[in-house]
């Protein structure tokens, strides 16, 4: 199922945006559309900078003006599948999804078939007509957690735009490694790694990005964070864990070595060890309803994997 809709946007790109790619800078002004599907509408003249179309490759300068008028049509190859989903919550204008560990959120190289959008839109197909099946935001594969996806256009337009003011409150569990003294929070931009494309960093050219950290519980070698985003960067709250030597219990990227509390015995030490995905959950989602206007909260409780853990150390 399928439908079209008109969009009509103005935008300027920003003045620290000089310097950049046309298409990336656009990405950043429409994070709701793909890239792809941004440089198709360039080349149709959808489009238009400054009143021109120029190539995705053009270097900008900071304050062109850009006009978007589109006819947005269902986009990409995901299919349907039939893959169990925990709604949370469901009315006209949103979804709020509990993501489980190991389900990747859109399709993509080597992942075209059993994802979350694949899920999407076997629950409702008229998502098609969505950018990117009403996903706004995401979560890495093995982060588990509540997610909110849009079922219109408005909706989308609404939620992105809570997103990009950072009025949309999103709180995780993490266990990391080491003791603390007290909560904090991590001011440091993260872009890409510059030799491991898989990896993010912290980076003086990156994005802006904070992390807000309190004591949730204490354990003799571990510590359960609650971690609120002010920003929502790729691995964000992984790369930052992993900055100020506190890295996330099995986080694959960033986990570093494995670190086991003093005099550990062979039931901590094999829970540890058996635990193989970053211990992340997102476990609190609160947002202004794009239709109501009413401030709207959500808990998730933790995977049964994750509560497993804690309590072997806290037993021991």
């Amino acid at each position: 199922m399928s439908r079209e809709e008109t969009i009509q946007r103005a935008a300027v790109i920003p003045e620290a945006a000089a310097g950049q790619r046309l298409d990336r800078a656009l990405a950043e002004l429409f994070p709701e559309f793909s890239r792809s599907r941004l440089q198709r509408w360039l080349r149709e003249g959808a489009l238009r900078v400054d009143g021109a179309t120029p190539r995705p490759r053009a270097a900008v300068q900071g304050g062109e003006q850009v006009v978007l008028e589109a006819v947005l049509e269902a986009e990409g190859p995901a299919e349907a599948e039939a893959i169990p989903l925990t709604v949370v919550h469901e009315d006209d204008s949103l979804l709020v999804i509990d993501k489980p560990a190991g389900l990747v959120v859109h399709p993509g190289a080597g992942n075209r078939e059993g994802t979350l959008q694949n899920a999407l839109l076997h629950h409702d197909p008229a998502l098609a007509a969505v950018p990117r099946a009403g996903i706004v935001h995401r979560l890495d594969r093995e982060t588990s957690g509540l997610m909110v996806v849009a079922r219109t256009l408005p909706a989308h337009t609404d939620l992105v735009a809570q997103l990009q003011a950072r009025s949309v409150g999103r709180e995780y569990l993490a266990l990391v490694a080491g003791t603390f003294t007290a909560g904090g929070h991590v001011e440091a931009a993260i872009g890409r790694h510059p030799r491991d494309r898989l990896r993010m960093a912290v980076r003086e050219d990156g994005k802006p990005a904070v992390t807000h950290y309190r004591i949730e519980r204490r354990f003799p070698a571990h510590t359960l964070l609650r971690c609120r985003l002010e920003t929502g960067r790729t691995h964000q709250i992984r790369v930052h864990m992993a900055h100020i030597r506190h890295p996330i219990v099995g986080d694959p990227l960033y986990g570093g070595r494995l670190r086991l509390p003093p005099g550990a015995d062979k039931t901590v030490t094999d829970a540890l060890r058996g635990f193989r995905r970053q211990a992340l959950h997102a476990e609190r989602l609160t947002l202004r309803h794009p239709a109501t206007g009413e401030t709207l909260s959500w808990t998730s409780p933790l995977p049964a994997d994750f509560d497993s853990l804690l309590r072997v150390l806290a037993d021991r």
